[in-house]
């Protein structure tokens, strides 16, 4: 590969960078990839950075292919998330430079791994704690006239918010610095991946659980033999795994996100109405 030098500029203009763009995050959320895009916007200086010779096709081709890579699934706490976008231009960083001492796949890995750990920690702070405390002081405030009450609300709210972003990012990045060169010194990255791999799979698996709510409300025998019962014994939610795997088939064959958004639509309504699923 041709020699490819990195733009430099300053780590805490970096930082600034995730935090900023992290707030954003959501801005183009979407139902089939969720935060994807919002991630990429974030990650985008850093890409330009490591790949700044257009007119290089070799850079070129090395830049679309990092656009595609974060145009993956995404869905995180956006104030968490600026831990993981620091964390994905170190490696992106890492990647750029010496393309030999890091496996693309393992940036994704990554990112699915943290997603659902840093989503419980942010969601539960910031949603079930932070708001309910600042809107619960707000609002005893506002009943008794003080205009106080939401200027108190959202400061409460906001303060948190700033400081956990920013050092997130800047955790994020100058701590995945320091964790990829240990990893460059033994054959640790492989052992990542692999540990990565399994949490991003019980992500998944635990997503297709929950998310997807499919059943079958079909009996036998004047009711006494239930069908979702019988599935349940054997394998529960397996009909949703079902389902998320024809999904899965049909992507890999190249169907396009309108064909399988009318398929399911279409389906479950012919399935409902046959009393098949429910």
């Amino acid at each position: 590969m041709a020699e490819n030098k990195i733009q430099s500029v300053s780590k805490n203009k970096k930082i600034w960078q995730f935090f900023w763009r992290s707030w954003a995050i959501q801005d183009s959320w979407n139902y089939e990839r969720q935060m994807n895009m919002g991630f990429l916007y974030g990650l985008v200086p850093t890409l330009d950075r490591c790949y700044p010779n257009e007119n290089d096709p070799e850079q070129l081709e090395k830049k679309k292919e990092a656009y595609r890579r974060h145009m993956a699934f995404y869905n995180c706490t956006p104030q968490t998330s600026a831990f993981v976008l620091g964390l994905s231009a170190s490696m992106e960083e890492q990647y750029a430079e010496n393309t030999a001492s890091l496996n693309p796949d393992s940036i994704n890995a990554m990112k699915t791994s943290l997603m659902g750990p840093l989503s419980g920690i942010g969601d539960s702070f910031f949603q079930g704690t932070i708001r309910v405390i600042a809107f619960g002081l707000g609002v005893s405030l506002a009943q008794q006239g003080s205009l106080l009450g939401p200027v108190l609300a959202m400061v409460i709210s906001i303060i948190p918010s700033v400081l956990i972003t920013w050092f997130a990012a800047k955790l994020g990045y100058e701590g995945g610095n320091a964790y990829l060169q240990k990893l460059q010194s033994g054959n640790m990255m492989d052992k990542v991946m692999y540990v990565c791999g399994i949490v991003g799979l019980m992500a998944v698996g635990g997503m297709v659980a929950t998310l997807i709510g499919a059943t079958t409300p079909a009996t036998f025998s004047d009711g006494t033999l239930v069908i979702q019962d019988i599935l349940d014994s054997i394998m529960p939610q397996m009909i949703p795994l079902a389902l998320t795997g024809a999904m899965y088939a049909l992507i890999k064959k190249g169907v396009k996100t309108g064909w399988l958004l009318v398929i399911c639509i279409v389906g479950g309504i012919i399935l409902s109405s046959l009393g098949i699923l429910a």
